[in-house]
């Protein structure tokens, strides 16, 4: 009997051999659960609520945060890569497989009484190592980096000013198509192809569109700026980048324009309503003719305001011109008729996100009351259009001239396409963002793990002494689940992929990166077919996965400890 239920009858306790047996079992069904789900050609889970709603999905993210975890172990490595998608915005799938996979391998030498101690040492010689092969494996787009895996040169770049303005030409920006295929990559394992191909180039061009021309490495990207608007219609096929804003409402007045060109947009924050005052106050009269004069001096306030904005209209439109006006605050009937009659288009109560992010679109700055009128303040777009879906109101500020942020506008004929993409597409940005950021890429296709399962094999391993070879080779082994997942869930026999993709990295000497063609399960040259992954997330799935499996192999009791909060123990009554 263990020391703790001698303490408290009522702990549950599984121990030793049976709590790793526990922990293994939880690994390696979460990962059969994920195993399907990937590569470009894995299958989708239907998840269905409690109230009979229904999401298809292939996201691991979103598999993970809607399925309801009951077993500890499983709900723990959940939690870990859920993390891994919020740090980086992929990879999780990836590291709950290498994960589960790595406790499997842990577990053929731990049967056999080797103690688990010794395999998680192994481990963290094997991750170091893998680490270390990942910085000379990726392509480095740094500029003080050639273009190749090697460190070749680097001698004749370290005296370079770091304030030197050619150095802070960013490659992997400027390269539209290396941007495309990583974004692609990305979107191809959670949309249909071609689907993808055309999402892919909208996330570039939103991913262009917000970075800064003159970006450097030490200010991150701010995705915030890339507005997300759904509109249920059409097909996900019609989906596209708005260079500019899609607001979610439209003009209150039906003889306002409906499609304006070459537009100054005013953003302010001004009320053209009856306001109340800020004090408890009344209006007294007597009679009906004091009434209308109380009445007709605040009609007058609001018409000075009104015409203060038409005749600031009239002086910066030139022939060919129109105006837009959308404010933050309240716009009423009889001004609405005022600003339609002079050809205004204007939106009323717009949100605050939205103002702020007009500025960055189109220019200008807010205006916040109307004796600050100024031609410098107002934005410009080339055009300016409502559409109406629905009951629901949509306005097109499209053709910015230098815009600091953007639209996608994501379009399906029901909320299950628009959900998926709306998924994949978080997964694209982040996928682009992270490259600009890292200035580097990783062959994807299951290059990496092959290329660094090999390199543990033949040269790790045989500089480990004693029994922490073991970890190593078994870490090797846990790192070929995906390219086997990914042979096995394009429907090819598991071990003739891997047979042909070893052959023909060998046959290259070690020196070429060598992937798996899902389509034919062939090896195939990532690079060649612009299959490229994020090297930050192959590093955190490394560092996560690991440390996990490590944390879970040396786990020796699993107690639940049977404490009930708020209730007397049993027998307190009867003292």
């Amino acid at each position: 009997m263990s020391r703790l239920q001698e303490l408290s009858p009522n702990a549950e306790i599984v121990a030793k051999d049976a709590a790793l047996a526990v922990n293994i079992a939880a690994a390696s069904g979460l990962q059969n659960v994920l195993k399907s789900n990937l590569g470009p050609r894995g299958t989708l889970k239907m998840l269905v609520g409690g109230a009979g709603q229904i999401k298809l999905t292939k996201d691991g993210n979103v598999l993970l945060h809607e399925m309801q975890i009951q077993h500890p172990t499983a709900a723990l490595i959940a939690r870990t890569a859920t993390a891994q998608d919020e740090v980086t915005g992929d990879g999780t799938t990836s590291t709950v497989l290498l994960c589960g996979e790595l406790l499997k391998q842990a577990h053929r030498y731990t049967s056999e009484g080797l103690h688990p101690r010794v395999i998680a040492d192994g481990f963290d010689i094997a991750r170091d190592a893998t680490l270390k092969f990942l910085d000379e494996f990726k392509i480095d787009y740094s500029p003080n980096k050639t273009t190749t895996n090697k460190n070749d040169g680097d001698d004749n770049n370290n005296n370079i000013d770091d304030n030197d303005s050619s150095n802070h030409d960013n490659k992997v920006l400027q390269d539209r198509e290396l941007l495309t295929c990583l974004a692609s990559t990305s979107l191809k394992t959670k949309l249909e192809h071609d689907l993808a191909d055309q999402i892919a180039s909208a996330v570039v061009d939103a991913i262009q569109c917000i970075t800064p021309e003159n970006y450097t490495t030490n200010t991150p990207i701010d995705l915030n700026m890339v507005e997300i608007m759904t509109m249920q219609r059409k097909l996900g096929s019609d989906s596209r980048f708005v260079n500019g804003l899609v607001l979610d409402h439209g003009g209150r007045h039906p003889d306002m324009p409906k499609v304006l060109t070459n537009c100054h947009i005013m953003t302010c924050n001004v009320t053209f309503e009856y306001e109340k005052t800020e004090v408890q106050s009344g209006f007294f009269y007597s009679n009906a003719e004091e009434r209308e004069k109380l009445v007709e001096s605040e009609r007058k306030w609001l018409d000075e305001r009104c015409r203060a904005v038409v005749d600031f209209k009239r002086s910066v439109c030139k022939e060919g011109e129109s105006f837009v006006m959308i404010n933050q605050k309240g716009i009423d009937p009889l001004s609405l008729d005022i600003f339609a009659k002079e050809g205004i288009l204007c939106l009323r109560r717009a949100k605050r996100r939205n103002m702020e992010r007009l500025t960055l679109a189109c220019g200008g700055s807010p205006i916040h009351s109307v004796e600050d009128l100024d031609a410098s303040m107002l934005g410009f777009a080339g055009k300016v259009s409502e559409v109406t879906l629905g009951e629901d109101k949509f306005t097109f500020v499209e053709e910015c001239q230098h815009p600091k942020s953007c639209t996608l506008l994501l379009q399906g004929p029901n909320s299950h396409t628009i959900d998926q993409i709306k998924d994949a597409v978080r997964d694209g940005l982040r996928a682009v963002k992270n490259a600009i950021e890292d200035q580097a890429v990783v062959p994807g296709a299951g290059a990496f793990e092959l290329a660094a399962a090999m390199n543990l094999r033949d040269v790790v391993a045989k500089a480990t002494k004693g029994r922490a070879k073991l970890g190593v080779e078994a870490y090797a082994e846990a790192l070929l689940v995906i390219p086997k997942t990914l042979a096995e869930n394009s429907g090819f026999d598991v071990q003739d992929c891997i047979l042909k993709l070893t052959d023909a990295r060998e046959d290259s000497g070690c020196t070429l990166a060598v992937g798996l063609d899902c389509t034919s399960g062939d090896p195939m040259i990532p690079a060649d077919e612009g299959v490229w992954d994020n090297v930050r997330v192959k590093r955190q799935c490394l560092h996560l996965s690991t440390v996990l499996a490590s944390q879970l192999l040396l786990v020796d009791e699993v107690m639940r400890a049977g404490k009930q909060m708020g209730r007397a123990p049993e027998g307190a009554d009867d003292m």
